[in-house]
């Protein structure tokens, strides 16, 4: 934390308060922004918990695609975008048009969108997916051929995982994510012998194979909190950058440090958390009424088959 921070976080606390308003943070989010929040996690976990807070605000502090899905849930709020280009490549991949195409051409099958996509992709899904529920909800649905969209790579977990079901996939990916090779893999594992690999499912196949552990955000953290092991994550740095800040006598080694950063979560900085609580910065997300309802009708799915 840089020596001019405390003031400016005393000032978000403040001003938070004052205008009674949710601060909520992915964990991918530097540590001084996670540490003004009210709320920290995943993506759909931030929405989730939100929905049932009454603040009549709810500051985002992530990409677009979060931002959408806490507009879904809590159409009441006002959701602010901490950062107007904070966006996720991956989310916004695959042109809806595409999708309608897909439908037409194939009425049968089911579609399931990752929970990171854009609402216009969520409209035109049955169903939603976190990385942790995906395989179990695609085991669950009723259709034998599903198209999931938009990452490969995670749909390629899920197919190696629901070989029952017929899984077709777009061209889609995280940017970040699908960097890692099995190379990667294999040079860390020599540099820090007997260390365990927790790895994000959105990395490629050939990477994953090579992995101890496979998991969402949460449960990589979930992982490094109940072992004793030396751990290699393979995921975005922000988990690494905050654990090693809860256990700093613990081994624990990122994985290519230069290639897990995403440049779009570490566009928020404590001083646009400030300029959007006070309405010099962000961006109040708006969505069209019918898109939205369309939208929750996709998670609305999720939840009923998550349970």
């Amino acid at each position: 934390m840089l020596p001019n921070d405390q003031a400016l976080i005393d000032e978000i606390l403040r001003e938070k308060k004052k205008n009674n308003t949710l601060i909520l943070a992915h964990t991918y989010q530097p540590p001084e922004v996670l540490a003004v929040a009210d709320l920290t996690g995943d993506s759909f976990a931030l929405a989730k918990a939100a929905e049932s807070l009454e603040a009549p605000r709810a500051l985002l502090c992530g990409v677009r695609f979060m931002a959408e899905t806490l507009k879904i849930l809590s159409p009441e709020k006002e959701v602010v975008l901490s950062h107007p280009d904070a966006g996720c490549p991956m989310a916004e991949q695959i042109n809806p048009k595409e999708v309608e195409a897909y439908r037409k051409a194939h009425p049968d099958h089911g579609i399931c969108a990752y929970v990171n996509t854009t609402a216009e992709l969520k409209a035109l899904a049955d169903v939603c997916v976190t990385s942790s529920s995906a395989v179990s909800i695609v085991r669950k649905l009723p259709y034998q051929d599903i198209l999931f969209l938009p990452d490969k790579n995670l749909g390629s977990f899920v197919a190696d995982a629901v070989p029952e079901k017929n899984i077709h996939l777009m061209n889609g990916y995280c940017p970040v994510h699908n960097e890692i090779t099995a190379q990667d893999i294999l040079s860390i594992k020599a540099a820090h012998p007997g260390a365990k690999v927790a790895i994000h499912p959105e990395c490629p196949r050939e990477a994953v194979a090579l992995a101890d552990m496979i998991g969402s955000t949460k449960d990589i953290i979930s992982y490094v909190n109940t072992r004793d092991d030396d751990i290699i994550l393979a995921t975005e740095r922000g988990v690494y950058d905050n654990l090693i800040l809860e256990f700093p006598d613990r081994k624990l080694y990122q994985l290519c440090p230069q290639k897990m950063t995403c440049a779009d979560m570490k566009k928020t900085n404590l001083q646009q958390v400030y300029d959007a609580l006070t309405g010099k910065g962000g961006e109040v997300i708006t969505l069209d009424e019918s898109l939205r309802l369309r939208a929750l009708g996709s998670i609305a799915s999720m939840l009923r088959y998550g349970n």
